[in-house]
């Protein structure tokens, strides 16, 4: 019990480092400062973040910085591939050309121009190496699934909405979650099991689940995903219970009632029929979907749910 205590400690503290480069990807970082993030001396934390993650700290800073800016390429593109290298955190466009060829295998002026045209097969093939057909919210939000026809039967209410920073206490799993309903049952049931006795849940109390990761980039094994739920801000967290908040911003968010099998469709009529037609462009903050009922207590088991995007004018 109490070696599992320790280890759930050392989880938390390399998410709250997690979080933080996210958060910060166009700052240079130092291995003190990242060392007092997760509150671990620099002479041991390096090899602990190793340990944990399965990466060196420089691995997962550069390769969160390239997958940021591969999602960045394809719809920010107003700005310039040396403008977007820089609010990635790379100065340097030699270092950035180089560890984006290494990364996808193909330049970031050639991932521009394909991920543009929709329906290169160059790209496609790309494309089809890195993601092994997952799922998850970023997935809907690429280019591939711009061209499927969407398959709902009744089209849902979108409404555009500014909502206010949320703080949330999460649990979080990296890897991967396509179809693995455990996992999901498994991280609220730990989540609900330490808010519960804080007071912290009621009978309008709404889960929420956090997709961190573009599965169209980020490998597999790498993706994380974060179950939540809402809290005062004030709330202390401990142990493998986290806490982030969830950006305040403009959202569009569709309402479904869907079963297990109906995630897929629910995601690509959002961005493959309502997005491309909205004059809104995905913004760089976090999709996630927002559930208003238990799917156990429903009588045709299914779930009642916003899935939310962050949305900016085109």
């Amino acid at each position: 019990m109490a070696e599992q205590i320790v280890q759930r400690e050392y989880i938390a503290r390399i998410n709250k480092v997690l979080d933080y480069v996210e958060n910060n990807l166009s700052q240079s970082f130092t291995l003190d400062e990242l060392a007092d993030v997760a509150n671990f001396s620099k002479y041991h934390f390096h090899r602990i973040f190793m340990a944990l993650t399965g990466e060196t700290l420089f691995q997962f800073i550069t390769r969160v910085r390239i997958e940021r800016a591969a999602d960045m390429l394809c719809y920010k593109l107003d700005k310039s591939i040396q403008e977007i290298a820089m609010d990635c955190g790379f100065n340097d466009a030699s270092v950035f050309a180089r560890n984006f060829k290494k990364r996808f295998n193909i330049s970031a002026s050639a991932w521009r121009e394909n991920k543009n045209q929709y329906a290169n097969s160059n790209l496609s093939q790309v494309l089809s190496n890195i993601k092994q057909d997952r799922l998850g919210a970023s997935y809907y939000l690429s280019d591939e699934n711009f061209k499927l026809f969407h398959r709902m039967k009744t089209k849902p209410t979108i409404e555009i909405k500014d909502l206010p920073e949320m703080p949330v206490a999460y649990v979080r799993s990296t890897g991967p979650y396509k179809g693995n309903s455990q996992l999901f049952e498994g991280m609220f049931a730990k989540l609900c099991g330490w808010a519960g006795p804080r007071n912290l849940l009621g009978s309008g109390t709404k889960t929420i689940i956090v997709y961190h990761d573009n599965p169209d980039i980020t490998e597999e094994e790498k993706l994380r995903v974060s179950a939540c739920v809402p809290v005062p801000a004030d709330t202390a967290v401990n142990g493998e219970i986290g806490k982030m908040v969830i950006p305040a911003g403009k959202y569009a968010m569709g309402r479904f009632e869907i079963g297990t099998d109906g995630f897929q469709d629910a995601w690509g009529y959002m961005c493959a029929d309502w997005l491309v037609n909205s004059g809104y462009q995905p913004d760089d903050r976090p999709c996630f979907e927002l559930y208003h009922n238990d799917h156990r207590q429903h009588p045709e088991g299914k779930f009642i749910l916003d899935i939310c995007i962050p949305v900016k004018p085109l």
